[in-house]
């Protein structure tokens, strides 16, 4: 098999492995995707192909939004709504933790990062409280999947372990760990990290679904009844999570996808905007928008592109078993890759990029979908990012937020 996808050089130390370290390389190959390496040469190429969302042109327009004056004049019966259908059990929740803390400048899951100053307050601790408020409002707790990473995913479980869950349902929680792809070199072959190990990462936002069913979980929610997946990011400590009035809106409005989206500080914040991308629902990165398209206004004068996604996003699951890893594009980054040297037999770390890494993005999902609901949140209770350890978007700013809406920290 792989000497037919020009891969075999995989096993070009398999003589010298032990037996276990054998059994691993071949379990490991046996669970990557081999055809990474054929869609890049597309890629590189310039060929239509599965990477051919980075290469082909956009053609972007302005989206319906619902804005808050809407929804404030529709929230009771919004709310009713998500409360009557949360109720029956159909409504689960995906956090998305498979980060580090290393842009904070702390070792470990992102989640384990304490932003208190007076007291404790872990990121993961802020997303259990959220969800905990929106469970109480249900008057039940919803099942919550956690998706970790490969390099995280013994210490974020031993870590929630130990702090009780936060006090919610341990029974409700389920762990699962985040597909991994492999590494590519210049040539698109796939990387050794040893004589005996891939060299992988994970396989980003858009390959939550695939690893969640890999994991067995999407049989469980058919078990159990659940229909909706509320799938967000650890890093927001302010979020709504199963927010019945999302819930209940996605629901009126037909659809089978809706993203809870908030108002750019400025049109030329650096935010992925909610769009549409050749008539479909996607999200375009702020330096896809020339400079007119970040000024172009609406009939009513307000901005056509002004509202920056949050990844706090409502999925059908029968949609989603649709189109979720059938075909979807793959973007290739260039990074420093660490590789098997063959000269000294040892794992070197490159000083400057040396190959591609592989990622599904969740604005793929989006587009193959029939159709989502923008719902605007309001910002200054909704969106408290920690993505830096100063400036904007940082620890000081989510505790300035947090503050603001009484909670202590």
């Amino acid at each position: 098999m792989l000497k037919g996808l020009g891969e075999e050089r995989l096993l070009r130390c398999f003589k010298d492995l032990s037996p276990d370290e054998r059994e691993a390389l071949l379990r490991q190959i046996g669970s990557i995707d081999l055809s990474l390496p054929a869609a890049f040469r597309e890629y590189r190429d310039g060929r239509n192909g599965r990477g051919e969302a980075q290469t082909v042109p956009r053609d972007i327009s302005p989206i319906r939004v619902m804005r808050l004056s809407e929804i404030g004049e529709k929230m009771k019966f919004f709310r009713e709504r998500g409360l009557r259908e949360a109720r029956t059990g159909k409504l689960a929740a995906v956090l998305l933790a498979g980060g580090s803390g290393t842009r904070l400048g702390a070792e470990g899951p992102k989640g384990a990062f304490d932003i208190g100053e007076t007291r404790h307050v872990y990121i993961f601790q802020r997303i259990f409280e959220n969800l905990n408020d929106a469970c109480a409002e249900i008057g039940r707790p919803v099942r919550l999947f956690v998706m970790t990473s490969e390099s995280n995913h013994e210490e974020t479980v031993r870590f929630i372990r130990e702090h009780g869950f936060f006090g919610y349902p341990e029974d409700l929680v389920s762990f699962f760990t985040q597909d991994m792809a492999p590494a590519l070199d210049e040539d698109g072959h796939i990387m050794l990290e040893s004589a005996g190990r891939i060299a992988t990462s994970p396989n980003g936002n858009g390959g939550w679904f695939v690893s969640l069913e890999n994991a067995g979980l999407v049989d469980l929610c058919g078990r159990e009844g659940i229909t909706w997946l509320n799938v967000f990011a650890v890093d927001n400590v302010l979020q709504r999570i199963c927010d019945p009035v999302f819930y209940g809106a996605v629901l009126e409005s037909g659809l089978p996808a809706g993203a809870k989206v908030v108002r750019k500080t400025s049109p030329d914040e650096r935010v992925g905007v909610i769009c549409l991308d050749g008539g479909r629902a996607s999200v375009v990165e702020y330096y896809e928008l020339s400079d007119a398209m970040r000024d172009q206004k609406l009939g009513d004068g307000s901005y056509a592109y002004y509202y920056g996604v949050t990844l706090n996003y409502l999925f059908r699951i029968s949609d989603l078993r649709a189109v979720a890893g059938k075909d979807m594009p793959i973007h290739f980054a260039h990074k420093k890759i660490p590789c098997y040297d063959d000269a000294t037999g040892k794992t070197l770390k490159p000083d400057s990029p040396n190959g591609w890494k592989a990622e599904y993005f969740i604005f793929d999902i989006l587009r193959s979908l029939d159709g989502c609901l923008p719902f605007e949140v309001l910002r200054e209770r909704e969106f408290a990012p920690v993505k830096n350890a100063s400036g904007p978007d940082s620890v000081e700013t989510a505790r300035e937020l947090l503050r603001r809406n009484g909670v202590e920290v």
